[in-house]
């Protein structure tokens, strides 16, 4: 009984060859085989032509050069030492000769042959072989293609229903700002939400239930389409093994030679053959487009908020403008996953403890900065305070004013005592001041904190005494 790997590779794009219909690679197999014979057949066919035409030319040139050589005044060793070049030549002309028409009539004809016994074809349904693997991957995979379809119906019912929840949070949170709106409406509103989120779990237990059913019934199917892969494994197993025995037989032929050269040559062609594997063909076929493949098996997707897009006129003008920012920052923690798809936006994960530096915008947005210092924005709703009611910030504001230094620094701030910064000539609301601190500024706390800084005495004179 298959079973489903504990940690399966992500296959984005469903291409494993578990999911729906594409099992069509292996049932094709057949016919690539088939095509690569035609093939085989066209390319040494070509050569023997080559063989040919070159045993020819060897044969021309010797019966050339022997009557040039044989009327030259030559005699003795030397006279025999070149004749001897073309007896040599004709017997290499002759071997050629016999390797043109041994790739054609032996070689050509045995993979022919054997070709037409080994794909037999179904009237109107072509190769017979891929027909039946068709119909047998087909009806196996038809239950587990129904189940599928059903899951992903009940998902996308699940994720619009949490959608809708989302838009009633959202709403009910507007109308408990608003003090203007009725109790009955608000009521209303709450309950909407209320019945939202009652349908989101409704359909959340339909998807796990669904899920369930898929996951149990996953063994099954892929003990079915495993017995029908193997199946088709051996009808290429034995076209491997022939393919290799009539590649060995071609190379017995074209190896003729005894020079060093040339036996080295034939010797890595030798090798190269020698290295096929039907066992490493078949597990390479098993690995990447076999059940091998990597399999994004279906499992809970949750749904996660859309994210508005960041409108760069508008933060252009406000970056011109100035921001309030933040000293120190706001340790948030990330809720779901995001990557940035511009260059100022930050990527991080669930779970990824960063500092808000800057509040949220009209558009959803805030600027934080992740632990390794990138700096950037990020949209708000995937955030959450990770220590709720401390806030370790100042707001700052452009002002000017008369140097300060500081007395007392409460711990929410992120600078010690006797540091200097610039506060304005004015107070706001008697509690706390705007204040610049190096060249930035920020709301300080009440006056009773502060005290003006005082000036260096002068120094001591060192007069005379007369």
């Amino acid at each position: 009984m298959a079973s489903l790997p504990k940690d399966p590779a992500e296959d984005a794009k469903k291409q494993s060859f578990w999911m729906t219909g594409n099992y069509v690679r292996t049932v094709h197999r057949t016919e690539q085989s088939f095509q690569a014979c035609n093939d085989i057949v066209a390319c040494f066919t070509e050569r023997a032509k080559v063989e040919k035409q070159y045993a020819q030319q060897l044969s021309q040139w010797s019966s050339k050069w022997k009557t040039i050589v044989d009327s030259r005044p030559l005699y003795g060793s030397l006279m025999r030492a070149w004749q001897c070049f073309f007896t040599s030549t004709e017997r290499l002309s002759t071997l050629h000769s016999s390797i043109s028409q041994s790739l054609t009539a032996e070689e050509g004809k045995r993979v022919k042959t054997w070709q037409k016994e080994i794909f037999p074809k179904k009237l109107f349904c072509g190769f017979r072989e891929s027909y039946n693997n068709k119909t047998s991957f087909s009806r196996a995979q038809k239950p587990w293609s129904k189940k599928l379809i059903k899951l992903e119906k009940v998902r996308v019912a699940y994720h619009k229903s949490c959608q809708r929840e989302q838009a009633a949070v959202d709403k009910e949170k507007q109308a408990n700002e608003n003090t203007e709106m009725s109790p009955e409406k608000k009521q209303k509103i709450t309950e909407a939400r209320e019945k939202a989120r009652e349908e989101k779990e409704q359909n959340k237990e339909c998807y796990e239930k669904m899920l369930e059913d898929v996951t149990s019934y996953t063994p099954r199917y892929m003990e079915e389409m495993e017995a029908i892969f193997e199946q088709s494994q051996e009808e290429e197993k034995k076209r491997i093994e022939f393919l290799k025995q009539a590649f060995l037989s071609i190379h017995r032929h074209l190896d003729v030679t005894n020079n060093e050269s040339v036996k080295a040559v034939y010797s890595e062609l030798h090798q190269t053959l020698m290295s096929i594997d039907d066992q490493d063909d078949l597990k390479w076929w098993r690995n990447n487009r076999g059940p091998g493949m990597p399999t994004d098996w279906p499992k809970i997707e949750e749904w996660v908020p859309p994210v508005k897009k960041l409108n760069r006129k508008k933060r252009d003008k406000k970056r011109k403008e100035g921001q309030p920012v933040m000293i120190g920052g706001v340790k948030v923690r990330a809720v779901y996953d995001y990557v940035g798809e511009e260059g100022d936006e930050l990527s991080f994960k669930a779970g990824e403890v960063f500092l808000k530096v800057e509040e949220e915008d009209d558009q959803g947005w805030c600027r934080g900065v992740l632990s390794g210092g990138k700096e950037g924005f990020y949209p708000a709703n995937y955030v959450e305070v990770a220590e709720p009611g401390r806030v370790s910030c100042l707001w700052l504001h452009c002002t000017l004013g008369i140097q300060t230094t500081l007395l007392v620094c409460r711990s929410t701030m992120e600078f010690a005592c006797g540091f200097v910064y610039v506060p304005p000539v004015t107070q706001m609301d008697g509690q706390r001041s705007n204040a610049n601190v190096v060249k930035r500024s920020a709301l300080l706390p009440p006056s009773n904190h502060i005290r003006p800084r005082m000036p260096p005495p002068p120094p001591p004179t060192n007069s005379a005494e007369p």
